[in-house]
């Protein structure tokens, strides 16, 4: 089963319709209930990270999501959802993120090469062996912030504009990117199928 959490953020149903590809059974949901130690949690979203932190303690979704994960649940976040799983952003100060990951949120820097928010297709550098297949791939992103996790060791990929920043990151049963896989055309389906095969799902 995957399980989808809604919380106002928009972006469900193309992710809903990106695992019904492969013919699995998915889950909408704004409350995490009943959740079998087989099911993927998923985590999407699109937006601002201190309205999506505000959606998901309001909805009663910050607690469970952090015990889940903690617990070893299969969990995948995407875009903002990647973000959320840090400590803090730079988009909005004072706002604490899920911790589920030390480290923080920041903003491109102003270059005038560079457009912000970056939208468009960009390559990943991955440095996880599992997903070396989508080395120089490119994939989809709609974003203005990006992570800097303290631990490196949780680095997936990498990409470049302007600078080389950490583009996903995984840890355990922990996947999270920033790009959108289920807006990424076949190469993200073969990601998403590839991170179902390493859940196990």
């Amino acid at each position: 089963m995957i399980v989808i959490i809604d919380y106002g953020a928009g972006n469900i149903r193309s992710v809903a319709r990106a695992f019904k590809h492969f013919n699995k059974e998915v889950r909408i949901t704004d409350t995490l209930t009943n959740i079998n130690k087989d099911d993927l949690i998923v985590l999407p979203g699109v937006g601002s990270f201190g309205n999506a932190m505000q959606e998901l303690k309001k909805r009663g979704l910050y607690e469970p999501i952090i015990n889940y994960v903690k617990n070893g649940q299969s969990f995948l976040a995407i875009c903002i959802g990647l973000q959320l799983c840090f400590e803090s952003s730079e988009e909005s100060p004072g706002v604490d993120g899920l911790g589920i990951f030390k480290g923080c949120v920041k903003k491109f820097p102003k270059k005038k090469e560079l457009s912000i928010p970056q939208i468009g297709w960009n390559s990943l550098n991955i440095t996880n062996n599992t997903f070396k297949k989508f080395d120089q791939e490119y994939f989809y992103f709609v974003h203005s912030y990006y992570v800097e996790p303290s631990d490196k060791t949780l680095v997936l990929s990498t990409t470049e504009y302007g600078f080389e920043y950490v583009s996903s990151v995984i840890q355990d049963n922990i996947i999270a990117t920033q790009f959108h896989p289920e807006k990424s055309g076949k190469i993200g389906l073969a990601f998403l199928e590839k991170a179902m095969d390493y859940f196990n799902i």
